[in-house]
This record gives C-alpha cells, sequence and structure tokens, in this order.
C-alpha cells in the first residue's frame, strides 16, 4: 500500500507557488537592487534617446525643436535611398563587419586552442599578455602606427621597399588595400580579448573527458577535433549571434580614425556609421541622419531575427530566444 502512494505521489507533479510582484520583490530585493544602477544606465543611455527617432520623419529646424519641427513623412529616406550611398554604405557595413567576425572567431579559437595546450605556464602567461595588450591601445595610436608605416614618401614600409628597388605602395590613394588592412588590424586588436572568452570556455570542459580519450589512445589533434571544438559550439553559436547583433553598427572609431574624410578611399571604406557622422557634421541634416539610423537599426533587427530563427531550426538548445 505504501509503495502504491509513493507511485502516486511521484506521478503528481507539484504544484508552483505563484508569488505576486510585492511577495517577489520582497524575496529578492537583493537581487533587484543589484539590478537598479544596470536598469538607470540604459534607460538614461538607450531607451530615453529613442524619442529622437521621430526626427527621421520631420524637417528638423533648432527654433522648433525636436517635437515641434514640421513632419515631412518618409523624405529623408527618400533622400538617403536616391542620394546613391544607400546600396555602397550598407554593402560596405556588412561586408567589413562580416569579415571581422570571421577572421576574429577564427583567431579567437585558433588563439585559445593553441595556448589551452601549451604546458610551459610561464609562456602562456607571456602570450596572453601581449596578445591581450593591443585590447588597451586607442584607434588614434593604431592610426599614428599606420600612417608611420605606411605613408607613401617617409613610411617605414615604403623607405625599405624603396631601398631593395621595389615601388612604394601608396595605400592612401587605392582602396584594395583597405579589404586586406581593416580585417588584419581589426583582428589583431580583438583577438586577445576574444581568445579569453574561448579560453574560458575550454577550461570549463570536464577534464576526465580527455582523460578517457588518452586512456582510449587518442593524439592531441584528436582531442581538440572531437572533443575541444564540438563542446566549444554553444559558446562559438552564442558569441556569433551577439556578433551578428552589431554587424550593421561599424566600428566607427576605426575606419574615421583609419580613413577620416579621405575621398580617394571612400568608395572602398564609407559604412554607415561614418555617412550618419558626416551628415551631422556637415550639413548638420539631423533628418537625414536619423532616418539612416532608424534604418541601420531596423536592418540589424531582421537580420538577428533571422540568424536566430536559422539556429533554432537547426540546434533549438544554442538560440538565444
Amino acid at each position: 500500500m505504501s509503495s502504491k502512494i509513493e507511485e502516486v505521489a511521484v506521478r503528481t507533479p507539484k504544484k508552483v507557488k505563484w508569488l505576486s510582484p510585492l511577495q517577489e520583490l520582497r524575496k529578492n530585493w537583493v537581487l533587484y537592487a543589484m539590478f537598479i544602477p544596470i536598469a538607470v544606465f540604459f534607460i538614461i543611455f538607450a531607451y530615453i534617446p529613442m524619442t529622437g527617432i521621430i526626427m527621421a520623419f520631420k524637417e528638423f529646424n533648432y527654433r522648433d525643436g525636436i517635437f515641434m519641427s514640421p513632419w515631412n513623412g518618409v523624405e529623408n529616406f527618400e533622400y538617403f535611398f536616391q542620394s546613391g550611398k544607400a546600396w555602397l554604405v550598407t554593402k560596405n557595413t556588412i561586408m567589413y563587419n562580416l569579415m571581422f567576425l570571421g577572421f576574429y572567431t577564427f583567431f579567437s579559437i585558433l588563439a585559445a586552442v593553441l595556448i589551452s595546450e601549451t604546458y610551459n605556464k610561464f609562456f602562456k602567461k607571456a602570450t596572453q599578455t601581449f596578445m591581450f595588450l593591443p585590447y588597451f591601445i586607442s584607434w588614434v595610436t593604431v592610426s599614428a602606427f599606420v600612417y608611420n608605416f605606411l605613408n607613401y614618401e617617409f613610411g617605414i614600409v615604403n623607405v625599405f621597399l624603396r631601398n631593395i628597388g621595389f615601388e612604394a605602395i601608396d595605400i592612401y590613394s587605392s582602396g584594395g588595400y583597405w579589404y586586406l588592412l581593416l580585417p588584419l588590424l581589426y583582428v589583431w586588436k580583438w583577438v586577445g580579448f576574444g581568445s579569453v572568452l574561448y579560453l574560458a570556455a575550454i577550461v570549463g570542459i570536464d577534464q576526465e573527458i580527455y582523460e578517457a580519450a588518452t586512456i582510449d589512445g587518442a593524439s592531441r589533434f584528436q582531442k581538440i577535433m572531437k572533443i575541444t571544438l564540438p563542446l566549444l559550439k554553444p559558446t562559438v553559436v552564442v558569441l556569433i549571434l551577439l556578433g551578428l547583433g552589431r554587424i550593421m553598427r561599424g566600428e566607427f572609431d576605426m575606419f574615421y580614425q583609419l580613413i577620416g574624410n579621405n575621398g580617394a578611399l571612400m568608395n572602398s571604406t564609407d559604412i554607415i556609421d561614418t555617412l550618419v557622422f558626416r551628415s551631422l557634421m556637415g550639413t548638420q541634416d539631423f533628418g537625414m541622419a536619423s532616418s539612416v539610423g532608424l534604418y541601420q537599426s531596423v536592418l540589424t533587427l531582421i537580420i538577428i531575427l533571422f540568424a536566430n530563427y536559422l539556429v533554432r531550426r537547426y540546434d533549438k538548445d544554442n538560440a538565444l530566444f
């Protein structure tokens, strides 16, 4: 009899006790108190500025302000798409960010795996330190380095090329070189940070799996291919999805500091963020700048929703939502 009662008790699900908002607040008030600074930050810097979206549909002027300026419908969007810049900056933004994300992910995983397979502690720490240092160097400093190395007249690289009988390379007049140079500089600056994220995921892998593979006679390369990389998959998927969330947000500081307003490189390196900046600083066309920013945000939302949909369809456990 008692066994039947126990069986019924096991099969009968326990009722979940729902708490009212006030009870929930009382029970977890410490957690909510810790969340307040984050909530205030996002309200001030993320949600309140969203009211400026209405400028995309207005002919802004300083006298009437944001809310009293006359409406002009979708004229700002029409001007943006008819200017001939819409496709160019959209293509460049997506292309560069896909290259950045691809190279960054590949080299970050490669660096993390190589560091994790290194047994010399001193070499491991020294390598991590030197790889992480570029993360703290501003793009202003990087632009000065690049200019002094690659300047056509007195750059170190071009002086060396002339001395050995080759022609100098004028990268500031040819956009083709930047398709390779910008991703290389991005990886150089961010790969140390990315390797830390993936290295933390590798450290979290159960070491007994590696010990069992060693007993079975697996080589180091086989353990990397059959254990490390497959178990890194959830981390890789999440970080790629988060990276896709910024795919329309170009590295403005990198592009502006390295390229500036160089007209010779505009078609090859102009992205949405630099176009918006020039609209604000040059013509002070706030309506057009706001419409481009709204276009950028909507396109980003579509991309991240589509990417997350694909992940949910093929690997539901690793989707963001």
